[in-house]
């Protein structure tokens, strides 16, 4: 198990953007207000942290950027209509490893210092991975679907084209089978395009293929913070938006830039605040659960 995550974690893409100073987030007190009464709330928590030795496999030279530390985060979605989960983080058995992991072959580093179901079920938010009802991951990606399988009541919101992956065994890299192997048996909604997901515009699933066959992002509509965008692997590194920056390892170069100009447009439109997920920088600033941005 522990040489499968070894290799597996290592080729995932990850980290590094804007650093914007974000509103203070609202606290969630023992019993929470109904969510009908309070609208949109989005819940953000650490799911694991990476150590890269290099950086240039994201088509970024390592004199371009100091940055090696990177976080996995994984967000909680909640909506009078349901709960949506954004991004799974590492597998939750990183978590049994003590310390920082190394693969051997490369330097690279990962850990998991609470899995994300310990996290809920100790914040006592009234949802756990048991009975959250919507499940969207940016891609399918190691570092981004480790939760999946513990998501027993969840309907998986997916592109095509990572649907395809799955369903076909198809080889992608930084792509783990096992990690989907329970969620594909369960409720699925498989989409080809942009998608609202509760029917009201506030949380749309923005399609943006590239990094993988079905690479998606996530627009929340959220009424005191405003429009934010989730990048998924979009983006890794501050110099990856500026100078549209591609990861070697993604599995199509031209349709990346593509989505790229296709999630610009986007946020030029709404003004939305805009999210590189594996920058640490940037989720230091952030205020993680059990308080919320709403």
């Amino acid at each position: 198990m522990h040489k499968t995550l070894l290799t597996q974690l290592t080729g995932c893409a990850l980290v590094l953007s804007l650093f914007v100073l974000q509103p203070a987030a609202a606290s969630a007190s023992a019993t929470r207000d109904d969510v009908t009464d309070a609208g949109v709330r989005l819940y953000v928590f650490n799911c694991g942290d990476f150590l890269f030795p290099s950086v240039q496999n994201f088509g970024v030279g390592d004199n371009e950027t100091t940055v090696r530390e990177l976080v996995v985060p994984c967000y909680v979605i909640e909506h009078p209509k349901g709960t949506l989960l954004w991004d799974g983080g590492l597998p939750s058995a990183v978590a049994d490893m003590p310390g920082w992991q190394r693969n051997p072959e490369n330097g690279t580093q990962f850990r998991l210092q609470r899995t994300l179901q310990d996290q809920l079920l100790g914040m006592d938010l009234g949802f756990d991975l048991t009975n959250i009802d919507l499940a969207a991951f940016s891609h399918i990606h190691s570092d981004h679907v480790g939760v999946a399988n513990e998501l027993t009541n969840a309907t998986w919101l997916v592109q095509r084209g990572d649907y395809d992956v799955v369903a076909n065994d198809a080889a992608v890299p930084a792509y783990d089978p096992a990690l989907l192997a329970d969620i594909r048996k369960r409720p699925t909604q498989v989409l080809d395009g942009d998608f609202d997901v509760f029917g009201d515009g506030t949380v749309r699933l923005i399609a943006a293929t590239g990094h993988t066959p079905g690479h998606q992002v996530l627009y929340v509509e959220l009424a005191e913070f405003g429009p934010l965008i989730l990048s998924g692997d979009l983006y890794h590194f501050r110099i990856s938006r500026e100078q549209r920056r591609v990861p070697l390892f993604n599995v199509d170069k031209g349709l990346t830039l593509t989505a790229m100009d296709k999630v610009e447009a986007l946020v030029a439109a709404t003004g939305a605040t805009f999210w590189i997920e594996h920058d640490a920088a940037l989720f230091q600033t952030l205020s993680l659960a059990p308080d919320y941005y709403r």
